[in-house]
């Protein structure tokens, strides 16, 4: 399992998803252009010292990222614009969680390359969670149906 950032443009959101690819053993791919530097003093704030134990891959464009995924993965976009719940959908260990850009989600190109687009039902009137949120609980819930939590980089933690 892979976490993804398509083109963040807030250095607090991709510090704070480094630290969570770090915590449980994720990868993170970042693709670019970030709307800031990879130094940004927002992201070392967020990410902490977690940063330097996060796994992470950069890409230099989407045509980059889709050139180094491997031929098992599955695109999985969580999207507002999703077509089913994100704790309905089987996820794969192999599976790729794409998260958008905070101030424009993904362009169509995205959406079309995606096996799955899926949401996090919200209450009436409600539009979006923050990128970091959304992607922590669909990753929470994609690495306990995969048994990924069970992997022995918990030990003792869920048994």
């Amino acid at each position: 399992m892979r976490l993804a950032l398509f083109e963040p443009d807030i250095p607090q959101n991709a510090g704070t998803l480094l630290r969570l690819g770090a915590c449980l053993g994720i990868p993170v791919d970042i693709i670019e252009p970030c709307g800031f530097v990879l130094s940004d003093r927002r992201l070392r704030r967020a990410g902490l010292d977690y940063i330097a134990a996060a796994a992470l891959t950069r890409h230099a464009s989407w045509s980059a990222f889709r050139a180094a995924q491997p031929a098992n993965s599955r695109l999985v976009l969580l999207t507002t614009a999703g077509s089913g719940p994100y704790h309905r959908f089987a996820f794969a260990a192999s599976d790729i969680l794409l998260v958008g850009r905070e101030s424009a989600g993904v362009p169509s190109e995205v959406h079309d390359a995606a096996t799955a687009r899926l949401r996090i039902p919200m209450a009436k009137g409600q539009r979006s969670l923050n990128v970091a949120v959304a992607a922590a609980m669909v990753l929470g819930e994609a690495m306990r149906q995969t048994g990924l939590f069970s992997t022995g980089l918990f030990p003792g933690e869920l048994e």
